[in-house]
């Protein structure tokens, strides 16, 4: 995997949402510059392709930390519970540490909690305990038809919710084999005066 990280990507890493204005002129710069039209296609294309891997590189991470975690987790559960039972063997209750203050071992303990299994459901609702609700599923089905919203158009209320989705870009990859290095170059190089 290539490494190799270019300008445009860090200013799209370095976007805020109350300041746009640097990331549109230096996307703006790039779209003037002098470099051919398929240059700067692959330069915006592969600068938020990198931003992509990093976000599946970091994701992959994070379900192995939560693998090492869970892991980790019930490890730490074991070890207490057979630290208990050979310190118990021995009689020893509490150990005095010179860093920590102490090792007690904590009584075993049991927790109880109720399932309850119905087994004659008419029985239990003739003697009161039932619940009713509207079924919003089928409210929202009817309502989609004239006659359905016709008939409950007295007993509900229906708002609209309009949620804009900004215009965005899609990056359309060519499939390349696993061999092949995608090699890009910096569009924009800024010198600067020694």
């Amino acid at each position: 995997m290539q490494m190799k990280k270019y300008r445009l990507q860090t200013e799209m890493e370095n976007l805020k949402i109350d300041n746009q204005e640097w990331f549109k002129d230096y996307l703006r710069s790039v779209l003037e510059s002098d470099k051919s039209y398929f240059e700067k296609a692959d330069y915006i294309a592969y600068s938020i392709n990198q931003i992509q891997n990093k976000i599946d590189y970091i994701s992959n991470e994070i379900k192995e930390l939560q693998t090492i975690k869970k892991n980790l987790t019930n490890v730490k559960e074991i070890a207490l519970e057979i630290t208990a039972t050979v310190l118990a063997e021995y009689g020893i209750d509490k150990l005095e540490g010179a860093t920590i203050s102490s090792i007690t071992i904590t009584p075993q303990s049991s927790k109880s909690k109720d399932v309850v299994t119905i087994k004659d459901d008419n029985a239990v609702m003739g003697l009161g305990f039932v619940s009713f609700s509207v079924d919003m599923e089928a409210v929202e089905k009817a309502i989609s038809s004239k006659e359905g919203l016709d008939e409950l158009k007295e007993f509900i209320e229906v708002n609209t919710f309009k949620t804009i989705i900004p215009a965005k870009i899609k990056i359309n990859n060519k499939r390349t084999s696993a061999n092949t290095e995608i090699n890009v170059d910096e569009i924009l190089v800024i010198e600067e005066a020694a």
